[in-house]
């Protein structure tokens, strides 16, 4: 992500789905290396964990893998075809490459000051109610994704689906927010 803002927009997890186009033997997976988790009575998919980068990838019988805990497009995408290399290595037939698509990211950043949130909801259209949540969620319409934003200048942005729309819709909650004097020190 460019470094263009003052302050700091972090990606903290990217979800990644895969579709290898074909069916998977999980058992033939799970004798074959011992870092994975397959219990099919709790849950369908087996859970192969990667040190680098630190990720883990469900996989499920039907072809469809589900990559988490990538912090970056980059990082999901060569965490899954690491880890069908490390399957084909091992004897496990994959016959073509995977089709990978960046299903959900979070991010987090830091705005640079205090907001008042019962300011910026008056302005905003926003839901506010701090009795339920410490803070106020806002739905962007462009790009289409949630920002959540706290007093302490915090703001979570869960749902997007590239870095770039991350990088605009912090920019943009950033620029509203100041352009209504709603950040204070």
């Amino acid at each position: 992500m460019r470094e263009t803002n003052p302050y700091a927009v972090k990606v903290n997890n990217v979800v990644a789905v895969a579709t290898l186009g074909q069916r998977i033997d999980l058992i033939a997976i799970l004798k074959a290396f011992r870092n994975v988790e397959y219990r099919p009575k709790r849950f369908p998919g087996l859970v192969f964990r990667l040190k680098r980068p630190k990720t883990a990838t469900l996989i499920f019988m039907t072809g469809r893998m589900v990559c988490t805990g990538a912090k970056s497009e980059k990082e999901a995408f060569s965490a899954v075809r690491k880890v069908v290399r490390e399957l084909k290595k091992e004897g496990i037939v994959i016959l073509g490459e995977p089709e990978i698509v960046v299903t959900n990211m979070v991010a987090s950043a830091d705005i640079g000051g205090k907001i008042d949130l019962e300011a910026t909801s008056d302005i905003l259209d926003m839901m506010y109610e701090p009795e339920q949540f410490p803070g106020a969620v806002y739905r962007m319409d462009e790009p289409k994704v949630v920002i959540l934003i706290f007093s302490s200048g915090k703001i979570v942005i869960p749902g997007a689906r590239s870095e770039e729309q991350i990088r605009i819709a912090a920019d943009k909650i950033r620029g509203i927010l100041i352009e209504n004097e709603l950040i204070y020190q």
